[in-house]
């Protein structure tokens, strides 16, 4: 196998899992800034992962700008995040919708696991914007589920990180 792992974090949670999948596949590692769109078009397998801020994985432009290029690839992207898992709703509709205009390709599959959120590692902006974002869905009348999850999201602190995670991509990959 051909592969590559390429990965943009920025606490940490997304090179973790980066490590382990590419010590589970025996594959090169890279961090996103350092390659190219042609250097991808090496590889017949291609998994790229990156945090979610705002619904928007971080550097997956890497992948969406150039998939003219990465067509005939096998495309594995990871997000991590402190959503809940079990949140396939949010992942489905907002995550694909900011990322995948107009839907995500035939040769692409998305990959969700947990991250962390380490409060006093975050950088100011991260605090007062999730600051911001618990005031407002807090003050909502009747918030909906999902705006009650992202209160109680607000306040979570730790390393959700979990390397059995990684099977169902590390088989995806595999077959």
């Amino acid at each position: 196998m051909n592969a590559i792992v390429i990965y943009k974090t920025k606490y940490g949670s997304t090179k973790t899992y980066a490590e382990w999948i590419a010590k589970e596949l025996s594959c090169n590692i890279k961090e996103a800034k350092s390659v190219s769109a042609s250097e991808l078009e090496q590889y017949d397998t291609i998994i790229y992962g990156g945090g979610l801020y705002a619904e928007v994985i971080n550097g997956v432009t890497l992948i969406t700008r150039n998939m003219d290029k990465l067509k005939d690839k096998k495309i594995a992207i990871y997000t991590t995040g402190i959503t809940p898992i079990n949140c396939r709703d949010y992942y489905d509709k907002y995550v694909v919708e900011k990322n995948f205009k107009g839907g995500v390709p035939e040769n692409i599959k998305i990959f969700n696991f947990m991250g962390k959120m380490v409060l006093s590692e975050l950088t100011p902006v991260h605090r007062a914007a999730l600051k911001t974002l618990k005031k407002i869905m807090s003050s909502k009348k009747e918030p909906t589920e999902m705006e009650k999850l992202l209160v109680e999201l607000c306040d979570a602190d730790g390393d959700f990180t979990n390397i059995e995670e990684i099977k169902p991509l590390i088989d995806y990959i595999k077959e």
